[in-house]
């Protein structure tokens, strides 16, 4: 192994961070701009900074992916890069196609493909990622759904003898601190997931034998994340927040349902407390899946034809490929990458 190959894994991680940023900007800001309570640059820079404050919170998350899946001492970092730019393809593929798919579940997709490829079946924790991933990809979804249609029902219910001026004002102040939560939510859990694969390409770099690294470099096997990992994972993410992802914020905003402040706030503030759990208890959930399932919520609550479930159709059959062909597309890219390496 080369001190360079490390490097490289770093940098791969920190572009896939940048690139979970622009790619799940939407989760954020959507409803917020699509209500017309920000303007597009004002809501996505407002995000940034928060998803930076977000990152900066804990490491549970980053401890998970860092250990939870796979030993260190069967990684290599050619496993690790291969992992970054399998989930990386499928973010991009999806963000162009303006797809809101989940870059969590692609990156572990992604490790679980680059380790069955370099190491067998047995060398991947698929106990784990029961545990860890499809539980939640099934509970949380379904938490900020159930959620969102409640609260959206309850809001109804207070504001039912309110002028409809009223509603709008208070509604649009409420959903300015809603979208405000859900970007610190959203870093409080994505941008631990650079970090953990950084700490795992780390623990991996130790675990072989490699090189001594200076001192504030080290990550220790048990998934204890550096300091400059996190700084760095998380201002990774908020540039890539800060340089958008318009494509998407379209089809969450306006194609799912014609939301307005009020479900806005609702679908947020869900979502946004369903991920800040999930990040306290280091369940590594996609944002994505809970703001949209939200979103699904708040228009259920009106009236079930009020969600265009076509669209909604397309966005669940995106989250089931995820994860198979995150893995498909790391596993190639291991087999490729052994041989060239």
């Amino acid at each position: 192994m080369t001190i360079g190959l490390l490097i490289a894994v770093i940098i791969a991680a920190l572009v896939f961070d940048y690139i979970n940023g622009f790619h799940d900007a939407a989760n954020a800001i959507a409803t917020v701009v699509s209500t017309g309570v920000l303007p597009m640059r004002t809501a996505i820079l407002i995000a940034a900074v928060l998803n930076f404050a977000g990152a900066m919170t804990g490491t549970a998350v980053a401890k998970t992916i860092a250990s939870g899946f796979a030993d260190p001492a069967l990684v290599t970092q050619v496993v690790v890069l291969s992992a970054l730019l399998g989930a990386s393809a499928w973010n991009i593929l999806t963000w162009w196609f303006g797809i809101p798919s989940s870059s969590s579940h692609a990156l572990v997709g992604g490790l679980a493909g680059a380790v069955v490829a370099h190491a067998g079946l047995g060398a991947f924790k698929w106990l784990a990622l029961v545990n860890k991933v499809l539980v939640p990809l099934v509970v949380s979804p379904l938490a900020g759904f159930v959620g969102a249609f409640f609260l959206m029902v309850l809001l109804l219910w207070l504001y039912k003898r309110a002028r409809p001026s009223t509603v709008v004002k208070s509604s649009r102040k409420l959903q300015l601190v809603s979208a405000m939560t859900m970007a610190f939510s959203h870093g409080s859990n994505d941008a631990q997931k650079s970090m953990g694969i950084i700490t795992l390409a780390l623990a991996s770099w130790v675990a072989g034998g490699g090189m001594e690294l200076p001192g504030w470099m080290h990550a220790s096997k048990d998934g204890v994340v550096p300091t400059w990992v996190i700084v760095s994972c998380a201002a990774a993410i908020a540039l890539g927040t800060a340089a958008g992802g318009t494509r998407i914020i379209k089809t969450m905003g306006t194609r799912i349902i014609r939301i307005t402040p009020i479900q806005g706030f609702a679908a947020e503030a869900a979502g946004a407390i369903t991920i800040l759990v999930a990040s306290r208890f280091g369940v590594p959930v996609s944002t994505t899946h809970c703001i949209n399932a939200a979103i699904m919520g708040v228009g259920a609550s009106k009236r079930i034809s009020a969600v265009r479930w076509g669209v909604a159709g397309n966005i669940l059959v995106a989250w089931v490929l995820t994860l198979p062909l995150s893995g498909a597309f790391a596993f190639a890219t291991m087999k490729l990458l052994a041989i060239w390496l």
